[in-house]
């Protein structure tokens, strides 16, 4: 059984690299990993709110948020 992980980002150059380094260096036999890109999902703005998450792009694990760099405020994309 893998572990969900959800990777927020906006597009961003920051993002875009995190991305890259972060979301695609996991483990994919140990975790699944979902991209969502805040910038054309603004409708998931919220849930990524509701999981902790206050600037992208940030990767969230078993509930827990780990803010990378900083890309945007999450306020900037509602």
């Amino acid at each position: 059984m893998s572990t969900k992980a959800t990777f927020y980002h906006a597009g961003c150059p920051v993002c875009v690299a995190a991305e890259r380094t972060v979301a695609e260096a996991l483990d994919r036999s140990k975790y699944t990993v979902e991209i969502v890109h805040l910038g054309q999902q603004k409708s998931r703005v919220a849930e990524a709110e509701n999981a902790g998450v206050k600037s992208v792009p940030a990767l969230v694990i078993n509930g827990q948020p780990f803010h990378i760099n900083h890309g945007a405020d999450l306020s900037v994309l509602k």
